[in-house]
């Protein structure tokens, strides 16, 4: 099974992402404007395959490591309901959307845009509304990682 592993936030200081193989499915931070009686770490899990979208989990905790403790206990129970299939739907709206965001920074219009049905990829592939998430999929999407 595919470990979970932590990369720090570049913006906030004590701030982890939670990350299965290529997906991010989860975020343990510092909490803020709490009193300080309050608990001083939070936690939150989910990502939004379709069959999971409801379903997310968070929870506080004194200190970082009773954080993690609770995350990777309600991480286990979350997987139990994932099937590779939920990882591939994830990873191809991760495409899709990436490559969507990159055609209109450089500003490309996507065929449905258009009247005709039809424009250029930023890549120079002709495009048209019938097959171009085909496209996307085949020349803009990352190779997949294992995630079980």
């Amino acid at each position: 099974m595919t470990a979970l592993t932590r990369r720090r936030d570049r913006e906030r200081q004590e701030c982890w992402h939670i990350f299965y193989g290529d997906i991010q499915v989860g975020m343990i931070a510092e909490r803020s404007g709490i009193p300080a009686s309050a608990d001083r770490w939070g936690w939150t899990l989910g990502f939004t395959p379709p069959p999971h979208c409801a379903n997310r989990a968070q929870g506080t905790a004194a200190d970082f490591e009773t954080a993690r403790a609770a995350f990777e206990a309600a991480w286990l129970n979350f997987l139990s309901g994932c099937t590779e299939d939920d990882f591939r739907a994830y990873r191809r709206q991760q495409a899709f959307t990436n490559w969507k965001y990159t055609m209109w920074e450089r500003g490309c219009r996507l065929p449905t845009q258009n009247e005709s049905g039809r424009s250029t990829c930023f890549c120079g592939a002709p495009l048209d509304a019938a097959s171009f998430t085909a496209h996307v999929y085949a020349a803009h999407m990352t190779a997949e990682e294992p995630a079980q």
